[in-house]
């Protein structure tokens, strides 16, 4: 009988949360869609893979190191026609222009690479491998970019355009946005897809804004949600036009409530030129050093180098290090955010070796450390600083300003270095330290069942009370006798 009854509460139980998610209906306006909370899956994964492939990934350029250029490669057809018009020989996109009359000709358009865009070595399965040995959690790969070529059979953009200019029907001849969904979910990864919501030179788009956005943005994707059922949706190109006029308030609310991902789904801020930071879903930032805090969910997301599409200049001494790229993971972590970490396949469908490299080193060290990552939260501090002057940061840094060599190796004269980064779970807190220290001095922690162990060999620590603060005792440093190369973490418990 008691057994009876307990399945029956159970079954109440869960009959009143799938009642209350369908209950949960919100309206076309963002007082409303702002309450909905961002499911709580994103703020655990803490480490994503962004994908930028397309037509752009043939050419696979863009200049490096000149001032005023735009040093994304996928935005190759916005700074091919800015040089192309450019009325001074030192405008901006000239360096495109010069090398693509070079290269493939002055007459040869934008469009004629798209048969040139094969993806004949794509291998969807092995894309999925390297990502879940990465230890990312999700992905989001480019459904389409601001160019409006589609990764998928989108019936919009060949009839919006007047000419084939989706992966089924010109170019690779697969639906490539499918293939890696199932490999990816076959991982058991989270997988979501980017959108643009503008494109640049759509004829509608140009010629009647209310149409483009009823008749191509709205079915399109409203097509790409219910094929691929998406966990995550990174909406882009929304500055041109408020919200209102994109009509996102209306088209999250049929996400929310109709469409079949309603309950999962997670989606940024970039909604209309409104509502970065305001409204939508969890906060963005764009190659800065991101959030300060963790009150709103964030990510930062960034390529390797200093292009999200593959871009063929860039040489090694422009990609991040192994060391730079799990500091930068730790550091955004610890202030609550996220690292949505870019990779430009080539037109040919491979990952480029270097970055595999970078993504494998990143989960070797993920497998031994990532206790301190996932499921965490900040701890009252983020980070422990040296003696010195402490740099202050802002979002608005941009590119090399957030430098964690800088910060952790090689500060400026005056400036401390940034002994330790802090992360929290539970009772449990990590102190991810870059650089192996004899002692590590936790301010406003000492208590009496204080206890430390290094999370890779799971070894106890020797702690002390040093007045109101806890000393932790690290073993001397043996080269080569741990996995962990670029920073160890130390769990601390009784001491929150």
């Amino acid at each position: 009988m008691k057994n009876r009854q307990l399945w029956r509460a159970i079954l109440l139980g869960f009959g009143l949360v799938v009642w209350g998610l369908q209950a949960a209906r919100y309206e076309a306006n963002w007082e409303s869609l702002d309450k909905r909370p961002t499911p709580a899956w994103f703020s655990a994964a803490k480490f994503g893979i962004f994908i930028h492939w397309g037509v752009y990934s043939v050419p696979a350029y863009a200049a490096v190191g000149i001032k005023g250029e735009n040093p994304y490669a996928e935005w190759y057809w916005n700074s091919l026609t800015q040089g192309k018009n450019a009325k001074a020989p030192t405008g901006r996109g000239v360096p495109t222009w010069q090398f693509h009359q070079r290269v493939y000709g002055k007459d040869f358009e934008y469009w004629d690479f798209a048969p040139l865009f094969k993806a004949e070595l794509f291998d969807p399965n092995h894309w999925a491998e390297v990502f879940q040995r990465s230890g990312a959690r999700y992905v989001v790969l480019t459904s389409k970019h601001h160019d409006g070529y589609a990764l998928w059979p989108s019936a919009e953009a060949s009839r919006t355009w007047g000419r084939p200019w989706n992966s089924v029907e010109v170019g690779p001849r697969r639906d490539l946005l499918g293939d890696l969904t199932n490999a990816v979910r076959a991982k058991g990864l989270k997988m979501g897809f980017y959108y643009s919501l503008y494109e640049w030179y759509n004829p509608l788009w140009l010629s009647d804004r209310k149409r483009y956005v009823e008749e191509h943005m709205f079915p399109q994707f409203k097509d790409a949600v219910t094929r691929y059922r998406p966990a995550l949706i990174f909406s882009d190109g929304e500055w041109d036009m408020d919200s209102s006029a994109w009509r996102s308030p209306e088209l999250l609310a049929w996400l929310f409530n109709e469409s079949p991902v309603g309950a999962e789904v997670v989606i940024n801020d970039r909604w209309g030129k409104d509502t970065r930071h305001r409204h939508g879903g969890y906060y963005t930032t764009e190659y800065t050093a991101g959030l300060q805090t963790g009150k709103h969910p964030w990510e930062e997301s960034r390529g390797m180098a200093y292009s999200y599409g593959y871009n063929r200049m860039e040489t090694l001494k422009d990609y991040q290090t192994e060391r730079a790229l799990i500091l930068m993971l730790v550091d955004l972590v610890s202030r609550g955010g996220n690292l949505l970490l870019d990779i430009g396949p080539t037109g040919d469908g491979r990952i480029p070796v270097i970055m595999e490299e970078r993504l494998t080193q990143m989960g070797e060290w993920l497998r031994i450390n990532g206790e301190a990552i996932y499921d965490t939260s900040p701890w009252r501090i983020s980070r422990l600083w040296g003696p010195g002057v402490v740099p202050k940061f802002e979002e608005k840094e941009f590119r090399a300003e957030y430098d964690l060599k800088r910060l952790v190796d090689e500060p400026a004269p005056g400036n401390a270095r940034i002994l330790a980064f802090f992360t929290a779970k539970g009772s449990d807190v990590y102190a991810i330290l870059p650089h192996w220290s004899r002692e590590i001095v936790i301010p406003d922690a000492a208590s009496p069942g204080a206890r430390a162990l290094l999370l890779e060999t799971g070894r106890d620590l020797r702690v002390r009370p040093k007045g109101k603060d806890l000393a932790v005792q690290l073993p001397e440093f043996v080269p080569g006798a741990m996995s962990s190369r670029e920073a160890w973490v130390v769990k601390l418990t009784g001491i929150r």
